[in-house]
């Protein structure tokens, strides 16, 4: 196949710069972007004009893994039963513009581990700065004009030239490299649900979350980690701060943010008191946030018995209001 003269093929005709992002990216969130897969997954749905915070039913079963909370995404089974959406890895076996332009006009699309350095929406951090892996799922690509229009973090955007050659090592790069980890994206796996329909499923879906959620509150074993923890953030530096904050306190309160705001979309005024619980772990988070940015020696124990509560709380209310 030349890929050079394909031109351009998109999977649903969007252009970055009329393209409105998701609320949870474009509204008053507090988290206005969540992780780089859940972020990817919300805008490829709501590109293809779903609800995506239908699946994101999942965030309610979070835990604390030892040293970070769950990096959160839409589970496999909900997408399918939701979206009729698959997502399976696969073989990048081929160069991936190649597989890009066969894969796209057949109505389907990869997710593509690619380096931020060379994604120019990362300019605020690693753009041009630093070789940091985040996933992106493709719209579009033409070969020919070296462009790229992907959805990543909050919104879609587009890559042309220099950084087309770089996310696709295209030239004079080492070949010691390992290929990106790829996905490829079906929108074929079964009906697309809408409307009540939908919401019955995902009722259905949030029981079973709910029935798998941590055994033990897992703020007490994050007070555990975090106060012996605290001591080497507080003599750290920046760099450190902020890997551990993305990990912990950020995962945790955008992923009940999302959560908060499934619970709203789901229940309505039922799930209004749920809701407000949750949302009392993200402002909570919030605040544990800005305590360590002080890099100041503070008590975390109120702010943790505050968020212990509130999942108590709202995982409660939620068990008597999905029945």
């Amino acid at each position: 196949m030349n890929v050079a003269a394909t031109g351009l093929v998109s999977l649903f005709g969007l252009d970055p710069a009329t393209y409105r992002p998701h609320p949870i990216h474009a509204g008053a969130a507090t988290y206005s972007e969540t992780n780089c897969y859940a972020d990817v997954l919300i805008e490829l749905l709501h590109g293809r004009g779903d609800e995506p915070v239908a699946g994101m039913g999942s965030t309610l079963r979070m835990d604390f893994e030892g040293d970070q909370w769950t990096f959160f995404k839409p589970m496999g089974e909900d997408l399918e039963l939701l979206f009729g959406v698959d997502i399976h890895e696969m073989q990048p076996y081929r160069p991936l513009p190649v597989q890009l332009v066969e894969q796209i006009p057949a109505g389907r699309t990869l997710i593509i581990e690619l380096d931020s350095f060379y994604l120019p929406d990362t300019r605020a951090t690693d753009y041009r700065r630093a070789h940091v892996k985040s996933s992106v799922a493709v719209e579009a690509i033409d070969p020919g004009l070296q462009l790229l229009r992907y959805f990543h973090n909050g919104g879609l955007h587009e890559l042309r030239d220099e950084d087309y050659r770089g996310v696709f090592r295209i030239g004079e790069f080492s070949e010691d490299v390992l290929p990106p980890y790829t996905e490829l994206v079906r929108f074929d796996a079964g009906p697309r649900l809408e409307g009540d329909a939908q919401r019955e499923v995902a009722r259905t879906l949030l029981r079973r979350h709910l029935a798998r959620r941590p055994a033990v509150n897992p703020f007490g074993p994050f007070a555990a980690q975090l106060g012996r923890a605290l001591p080497d953030l507080l003599e750290g530096d920046a760099e450190d701060y902020h890997a551990y904050a993305f990990a912990t306190v950020r995962m945790v309160g955008a992923g009940f943010e999302v959560g908060a705001a499934h619970v709203d979309w789901l229940l309505g005024e039922a799930g209004a008191p749920a809701s407000a619980a949750l949302r009392r772990i993200v402002e909570g988070s919030k605040l544990l946030s800005f305590k360590l940015a002080r890099r100041r020696a503070f008590d975390p124990e109120p702010v943790l018995a505050t968020l212990a509560a509130a999942w108590d709380e709202g995982l409660t209310r939620l068990d008597a209001a999905v029945g």
